[in-house]
């Protein structure tokens, strides 16, 4: 033997066998395998300090160069590798022998250690780990290796915890339906009960072909050890065992089999306590299936309509059906209406408050409820029984609501406040009650509103004691304040502003109902400090002004950890952390990327670039300019892909050039294709900007089998996206006609891309699928195709039989029925002028609110239907308040003489009108004069919460009018009015008052210019050109594009460099058009993020001015 050869053998003798396995493997590069055989060492055997020095001899012997570090480095190296490499990992994990594999599974899902350490080696587990769990890449090959191995190495319950915790990260995507293939057919009960119980907790979160294959999949297994011997072709295998244990994958079962269910396993499953809870969670089940669920239920002997006795049959106790809720969402499909009284009515009305969480059939549903509620009426007035309708009130019209007693309210108003659903005028008229009856508006009375509080009067708020209304910002109320309108939330701050207790008020008040709070109001007060920010969302104005007065006193890690105040970093303040500081507080700014401006983002990246430019996060480069992107290759290119996945790119803004540049580099890192699940994972929401040419040609079927899920929840695809997504679709699930219900639901709103001919098989096939998926499809532009197949598809269905009171010119006319109005939503376009003119006056009446939400009605159709409102509710000057609310944009049809007529005293009925954004300049006008004549007000008596209910109104002011605002209303509403695009002359005079508010405009701060929104557009060319460089990226967008080209053009190289992306993307082409070379250079550069100059700190965004106090006259 050499001298080699006998080192070798003394060393192996010396090391411990498994040992010398896990040594032989780091020298072949097996590390992973030496990895696990160590650990599982370490497990069983003490780790002494000669070890080492034992297998660095084995590697010397071996003539292997490793050093300690140097081995360090390469596992470190290596694992980091792996985790970007989830294929190569998947690959590494099949060649594990079983004694590795369950070694690994220990450390992945059940060590608590946080450092492991082999000698002198130590790996930070803590961090691997949440590496691991993060990647979706190396989630799924968890998932797909714990399917492949976990079932022949270890307990089937450790697997199926192990599947548990993988799956609940992104189930969607790893739960396809061919996945069934690799579960286990054969698996002891408990295994089996949780696994089921893990995919009942995911049900939502699959596609409906994969809720179909698990269902096989659990029926196989169920089927499996149900007793054979009871087993035939007229009994079932539904026992009421495996009813429970199926939980909501029960709507899967084909009719005939529910039919076949034995009588006493229904009546065994509808005693079980649980039984309720699982009913009231089959959200997806159809009528048909209720049905034949009900009969079964009821042929068991199961007394449907007993609400009162409890009794016992077959020694078995069955609660009150309706006492108890058994039924669940099966009573939502209730129809055996003969002989029912009245109180069978009321409890089955009591139950079907939950009917609205069913996923389709609501006007069915309605329909049962309005039938119900006639039964329940029966020898009763509506004040004796309005407290025990439950939620069917929602279904009496404003006439028969109207009718009602103040006292009736009054005495129902425990089970009123409770009820979702409720239309505007409905709630109008309810608090209007309720308030006559209780004369006085205090704390308690509105405590008692729930959700009725929104029909409350801007100035009944206003009236109240300041003392209450901040007890109402403190009480249980407080989480309706954000449902109230602009107008209604301005009215109580402004009351109690003017009261001595703002100031302990502006720190009770959160959520959304602080960003009300004008910046000169949060001027005046003190005492602010960090900690009551964490419950308040804030206006960038709102902390641009906070964050620099709470950083003179407060750390800055703990002004960012409150969220909503990082929207008050300035690039100054980013540019004075310390290196350390921001490196380690970074991770603060990544959390609340959402609430970050793009021009933040972009000093984040400049900062990080300049002190860590080799461990900045990929997703940086896209705010940086375009050549950054080449540092973008080999090794990065994974965590930029996986990194810019989970961000929107949206947030952070690119210009369509350099967006392209981004798409090019991400296909680039793909290899130029999307090759399977693995490159979907990785892409997570960038596969929303892929371009179309890619989709076409460089995306596998297998890839979009993933990808469907996902496209889905993209916001902004193009059309030649979509297309792209349609025939990928059709080649992955071939012809819709041959498509079952499942794959139709799957493809969701990509049907709206189908061709008429499909679309109408798919209708007549599965009609309240595609009624359901239209309900999530947007406005008529994107679906005019699918949204007139259902018309058809409805009202062919629905073919209305004429009333013998039918108008002579209505007669042979088709009249839309309120059946027909509820399941068409946006489709109701397709009425005919006619068609609208005919229909009958209480159906227009019960769903005006519906059809005024209408987006594609045209003119004509509007002016039919507003004609119909006269017809139902009488002359203009007659119609009540809730009259106008409900229009919705039906009032758009109404002429100038028309609203002149309307009863317009009231803020908030001129606050609703103010939403609609059609109005001609001369409706606005008629809007403003018929609000001022009605309410006895002139322009100089406004308060701050008319002028935020006059919204768009304003628009139509004149100069003498505007001037003639007083300034401390016009300084409270000034951020609302800076949300309105109102024409130059409006803004300039806008930009005048401002002035007495916050100073001459050439003193404005970051925080004034955030506030004032398009007001800024209002400003001169002198005026403009004098702003310090470093102010302009905080000119709200919507300042920029009300800025007229020949203004705009004033601004020099340096300010137009300095303007941020975001702005400099608005820039409209009238306004570039005007721009010199060098101007449009420094364009290019704010548009691609560019570093002009190092911020300077003189010229802070958020100083505190001194405050110029209006008088409270507004002189």
């Amino acid at each position: 033997m050499n001298h080699a050869e006998i080192a070798h053998s003394q060393n192996s003798e010396d090391l411990p066998p498994l040992l010398q396995k896990a040594v032989e493997e780091l020298i072949t590069g097996k590390y992973l395998n030496a990895l696990l055989d160590i650990l599982h060492f370490q497990s069983s055997n003490v780790w002494t300090a000669d070890m080492l020095t034992k297998v660095m001899a084995y590697f010397h012997a071996q003539e292997v160069m490793f050093t300690l570090s140097s081995l360090q480095m390469s596992i470190k190296s290596y694992l980091k590798n792996l985790l970007y490499q989830p294929r190569q990992l998947l690959s590494e994990f099949q060649q594990l022998d079983q004694q590795q594999f369950q070694t690994a599974m220990k450390h992945l899902f059940n060590s608590r250690k946080h450092h492991l350490e082999m000698g002198n080696i130590i790996l930070d587990w803590d961090k691997t780990r949440e590496r691991i769990f993060q990647s979706p890449g190396v989630n799924r090959t968890l998932f797909l290796i714990t399917l492949d191995k976990c079932f022949l190495a270890l307990s089937a319950l450790d697997c199926v915890d192990i599947l548990s915790q993988v799956l609940r990260s992104s189930a969607v995507n790893y739960l396809q339906p061919d996945v069934t293939r690799s579960l286990p057919n054969v698996l002891q009960e408990d295994a089996f009960r949780n696994l089921s119980t893990v995919f009942k907790d995911l049900y939502d979160k699959t596609s409906a072909n994969t809720q179909r294959a698990l269902y096989g999949w659990m029926k196989q297994i169920l089927q499996k050890s149900y007793n054979r011997s009871e087993f035939n072709e007229s009994t079932s295998w539904v026992s009421a065992e495996n009813l429970r244990i199926l939980g909501r994958y029960m709507v899967h079962l084909p009719i005939e089999e529910i039919l076949k269910i034995s009588l006493s396993e229904i009546r065994l499953f509808i005693s079980y306590d649980n039984a309720t809870k699982q009913l009231d969670t089959v959200y997806d089940i159809t009528p048909e299936l209720a049905q034949a669920f009900l009969e079964r239920i009821n042929s068991s002997g199961f007394d449907m309509r007993n609400t009162s006795t409890i009794y016992r049959q077959d020694c078995i106790s069955f609660k009150a059906v309706y006492g108890e809720n058994e039924l669940g969402l099966l009573v939502c499909f209730y129809d055996d209406m003969e002989q029912m009284d009245a109180a069978v009515a009321r409890a089955l009305l009591h139950q079907m408050i939950k009917c609205n969480q069913l996923k389709g059939f609501q006007a069915e549903v309605q329909k049962l409820k309005s039938q119900l509620l006639n039964i329940a009426m029966q020898n009763q007035t509506l004040n004796d029984i309005l407290g025990s309708l439950s939620d069917a009130v929602v279904g009496l019209t404003s006439s028969q609501l109207e009718s009602l007693s103040p006292e009736a309210v009054h005495n129902a108003i425990a089970t009123l406040n409770q009820v979702s659903g409720w239309a505007k005028s409905q709630v109008i008229i309810l608090s209007s009650k309720y308030l006559t009856y209780e004369k006085v508006l205090s704390f308690y009375n509105v405590s008692q509103m729930g959700t009725l509080v929104t029909g409350i009067g801007t100035q009944s708020f206003y009236s109240m004691n300041p003392k209450e209304l901040s007890q109402i910002i403190r009480g249980t109320t407080s989480q309706y304040l954000s449902d109230l309108s602009p107008a209604q939330q301005q009215g109580i701050l402004r009351k109690i502003a003017a009261s001595g207790d703002f100031s302990s008020s502006i720190k009770a008040i959160q959520g959304a109902f602080f960003k009300e709070i004008s910046l000169s109001d949060l001027w005046k007060q003190t005492g602010y400090n960090s900690s009551m920010m964490k419950e308040k969302e804030l206006r960038r104005s709102q902390a641009l002004y906070l964050y620099e007065l709470l950083s003179k006193k407060n750390y800055p890690v703990d002004l960012l950890s409150t969220g909503q105040l990082v929207k008050g970093v300035t690039c100054q303040h980013v540019e004075s952390m310390g290196t350390d500081f921001f490196l380690n507080t970074f991770k603060l700014f990544e959390k609340n990327l959402h609430l970050l401006s793009p021009y933040q983002v972009n000093c984040l990246a400049w900062k990080f670039w300049k002190v860590s430019n080799a461990s900045i996060p990929p997703f940086l480069l896209l705010v940086l300019p375009i050549e950054y992107l080449e540092y973008v290759s080999g090794p990065l290119c994974i965590p930029f892909i996986e990194s810019l996945g989970k961000t929107e790119m949206d947030l952070l803004n690119p210009s369509l050039h350099k967006k392209n540049a981004v798409l090019q580099k991400v296909q680039e890192c793909l290899n130029g294709s999307i090759a399977d699940e693995y490159d979907v994972d990785q892409l997570g929401n960038l596969i929303c900007h892929l371009p179309p040419a890619f989709l076409h040609g460089r995306m596998s079927l297998k890839a979009m089998a993933t990808a469907l899920h996902q496209f889905k929840l993209c916001q902004q695809l193009s059309h030649e996206q979509k297309t792209e997504i349609k025939y990928k679709l059709l080649e992955l699930y071939g012809s819709p006609n041959n498509w079952t219900a499942e794959t139709t639901l799957d493809v969701g709103p990509f049907i709206a891309l189908l061709s008429k001919g499909e679309l109408n098989v798919l209708t007549e096939k599965f009609p309240d699928i595609i009624l359901q998926i239209v309900k999530t499809i947007g406005p008529i532009s994107s679906a005019e195709e699918l949204l007139s197949a259902v018309f058809e598809s409805v009202s062919n269905a629905t073919a209305s039989i004429e009333s013998p009171l039918t108008r002579h010119d209505c007669l042979g006319t088709r009249t839309p029925s309120s059946d027909e109005i509820i399941k068409l939503a946006e489709a109701n376009v397709f009425w005919s002028v006619q068609e609208l003119k005919c229909m009958d006056g209480g159906t227009f009446d019960k769903n005006v609110e519906l059809l005024g939400t209408v987006s594609g009605f045209n003119s004509s159709q509007l002016i039919a239907l507003k004609e119909k409102a006269k017809q139902v509710w009488g002359s203009l000057p007659d119609w009540r308040s809730y009259h106008v609310v409900s229009l919705g944009r039906i009032a758009l049809a109404l002429t100038e003489h028309e609203i002149e007529e309307l009863d317009l005293h009231s803020i908030d009925t001129v606050s609703v009108l103010s939403q609609q954004t059609e109005w001609t300049l001369t409706q606005a006008r008629s809007i403003l004069q018929g609000f001022l004549e009605d309410s006895g007000q002139t322009i100089s008596t406004l308060k701050s919460f008319d002028l935020v209910g006059l919204g768009a109104v304003l628009c139509a002011l004149n100069s003498t009018e505007i001037m003639s605002i007083r300034t401390a209303e016009f300084s409270a509403a000034v951020a609302r009015i800076g949300l309105l695009f109102c024409s130059t002359p409006v803004l300039r005079q806008f930009k005048k008052i401002t002035e007495s508010v916050f100073g001459t405009a050439t003193s404005w701060n970051g925080s004034i210019l955030q506030e004032i929104g398009t007001i800024a557009g209002g400003l001169n060319e002198d005026e403009l050109k004098t702003f310090d460089k470093n102010l302009m990226p905080y000119f709200q967008p919507i300042a920029i594009r009300c800025i007229p080209p020949e203004i705009f053009q004033a601004l020099s190289p340096e300010q137009i460099a300095n303007l941020g992306a975001e702005n400099a993307a608005v820039v409209t082409r009238l306004q570039r058009d005007r721009l010199n070379a060098s101007q449009l250079q420094s364009l290019q550069l704010a548009l691609d993020g560019a570093r002009t100059s190092t911020p300077e700190t003189h010229s802070d965004a958020s100083t505190t001015q001194v405050v110029q106090t209006p008088a409270p006259s507004g002189e």
